[in-house]
């Protein structure tokens, strides 16, 4: 069964913002996302972060950019793209 994606407002202006090859690579992430939300890929490695996030949060990393995202029901809730420079301040 496939998730439905769901992205916010201030991570569809960090997409945006990105280069178009680049782009493409996320998109190709999040319907690969929507499949199987938990498990690693060859191109893509996902690990839930630490924390008592509720929902807990999860990042999978695509080249030097950070997805972040939960799961809620049957919704993959994106709520942030960062560059691994950036880090993850925001979560603090």
């Amino acid at each position: 069964m496939k998730l439905k994606v769901v992205i916010s407002e201030s991570a569809k202006k960090e997409f945006l913002h990105l280069m178009p090859e680049i782009q493409k690579r996320l998109k190709k992430a999040f319907d690969e996302l929507s499949d199987n939300p938990y498990e690693n890929r060859s191109d893509a490695d996902i690990k839930k972060l630490r924390g008592a996030y509720k929902p807990p949060f999860y990042r999978i990393r695509i080249g030097d950019y950070r997805i972040i995202y939960a799961v809620v029901e049957n919704e993959i809730r994106i709520t942030s793209i960062i560059h691994r420079k950036k880090g993850y301040k925001w979560l603090e």
